[in-house]
């Protein structure tokens, strides 16, 4: 039976493309399911397929992972790359969430406590209406930048790195996933409960929906709005 490899070990690289193709479909489809409908599952088919002949043309078999855990980091990081890459968000929705995430602080700093949707826009000056607009907007920003999906993809990777991190970068790393875990268990009920469905169960917004009896518009405005308190809460950690 044919395994992957040539003689001595070494890896047949036509084969291990062939063979691990329907992979890059299989991850394409599980994460445009979690974005926004612009994104084209072609484009990160496209981007994986070139991230498996990465994968091919770099793996050896004396690594110890198999080629296939191997291959799904370097096929998800290319899609996520591309992802970057293609970041189509206008300045204006950059500006408009910097503006949410400075009046949340400030709200934040005055009462206490959780700000509302409502303490929020009247911070901003504008309506409830404009302020639900812009979660939105801030939502489709934050599911194409991929910081939050690809912080695990980076652990994955650093086991087939060559160079150890320094101590004092991993001791910074863990002290900002504390961090980070501290202010997950900081956020109102709901919206935790929406980071834990999205990022733990992997559910996608319009099943987050179905579970809470939201529509998914909502699920996407309470998830903007925790994305918004963890960057207040998270801000000594990242400047």
């Amino acid at each position: 039976m044919d395994n992957g490899y040539g003689a001595y070990g070494q890896v047949d690289q036509e084969v291990l493309v062939t063979r691990h193709a329907p992979l890059v479909k299989k991850i394409a489809y599980h994460l445009v399911s979690r974005l926004p409908a612009s994104v084209q599952v072609d484009d990160l088919i496209q981007a994986g397929m070139l991230g498996l002949l990465d994968a091919a043309n770099q793996y050896k078999a004396t690594q110890g992972a198999s080629f296939e855990t191997y291959a799904t980091i370097r096929v998800r990081g290319a899609m996520l790359d591309e992802l970057r890459r293609n970041d189509w968000a206008p300045k204006s929705v950059h500006k408009r969430v910097r503006d949410l995430t400075s009046a949340m602080n400030v709200v934040e700093m005055r009462t206490g406590r959780d700000a509302t949707d409502r303490e929020v826009a009247e911070e901003m000056g504008i309506s409830l209406e404009e302020y639900h607009s812009i979660l939105l907007e801030s939502n489709t920003r934050r599911m194409t930048s991929f910081d939050d999906i690809n912080s695990s993809e980076d652990d994955n990777r650093e086991q087939f790195s060559d160079e150890a991190p320094e101590p004092t970068e991993r001791i910074a790393e863990d002290q900002f996933r504390s961090g980070l875990a501290a202010a997950i268990d900081s956020l109102p009920e709901r919206e935790k409960l929406i980071i834990a469905l999205y990022y733990d169960e992997e559910l996608n917004l319009k099943e987050i929906g179905m579970i809470l009896e939201v529509s998914e518009s909502r699920v996407s405005q309470l998830m903007s709005q925790a994305h918004a308190r963890l960057r207040v809460r998270m801000r000594e950690h990242t400047q």
